[in-house]
């Protein structure tokens, strides 16, 4: 079973950026295509990106342009890099496969607000 350790996030400005990263352990992370999800209170968790294990990648609608995601195989960790982060951005972010998940991390919460 694969452990996955979100962290990057913070609380920011309107406009502000940060970065996230999603730490797994295990040999297989490679053979996977991962996404970042987020859950806002009262809100079921969404998919925003993801990226297959070549690197090709898609976005949900309400990111695209500011939201870019990344992989490192080699140190088994995927980002998120989040730029023009606005209010709605607001959300606990977690990273995990598609569609068979394994374990939740933990998740790292993001809040946007002046």
């Amino acid at each position: 079973q694969v452990q996955l350790v979100e962290s990057g996030g913070g609380l920011v400005q309107p406009g502000g950026s940060l970065r996230l990263s999603c730490a797994a352990s295990g040999s297989i992370f490679s053979l996977y295509a991962m996404g970042w999800y987020r859950q806002a209170p009262g809100k079921q968790r969404e998919l925003v990106a993801h990226i297959t294990n070549v690197g090709n990648t898609n976005y949900a609608d309400s990111v695209k342009g500011r939201f870019t995601i990344s992989r490192d195989n080699a140190k088994k960790t995927v980002y998120l890099q989040m730029n023009s982060l606005k209010p709605e951005d607001t959300a606990v972010y977690y990273c995990n496969k598609l569609l068979v998940f394994w374990d939740w991390g933990q998740g790292t919460q993001v809040t946007v607000s002046s």
